[in-house]
């Protein structure tokens, strides 16, 4: 599956589970790590690991397993490495305070994806 195809269905998945504020950095002439940053909010920690646990799951059924995921115990923030993707599933004060998508701002984000708050 390509790095495009990849962000989107992601992006489906998120949708899927109601997450909040989805948003897509792309990040590939930035960065030799990753080419999406895809972040996005849940509303309780509990939300965040549903999203996070259905994402990784559904993309193990697409064959594309993940490299790695990182705080699902505290789930506060969880990131879920699939390599030319990279989802971030955050509680909004833990967005909030890292701000990813100001990190990251010498790029614009793909606001075609986003999705309203909640």
């Amino acid at each position: 599956m390509d790095s495009q195809s990849l962000k989107d269905k992601v992006v489906d998945l998120l949708d899927d589970m109601k997450a909040n504020e989805i948003t897509c950095l792309d990040v590939k002439d930035q960065t030799s790590v990753t080419d999406f940053m895809v972040v996005a909010s849940g509303t309780s920690s509990r939300h965040v690991k549903s999203i996070a646990d259905y994402v990784a799951e559904e993309m193990k059924k697409e064959g594309v397993n993940p490299l790695g995921t990182e705080g699902d115990k505290a789930s506060e923030w969880v990131l879920i490495d699939f390599g030319d993707v990279v989802v971030h599933v955050m509680m909004p004060t833990a967005r909030e305070h890292y701000d990813l998508e100001r990190l990251w701002s010498g790029l614009t984000p793909n606001r075609d994806q986003s999705q309203p708050a909640s």
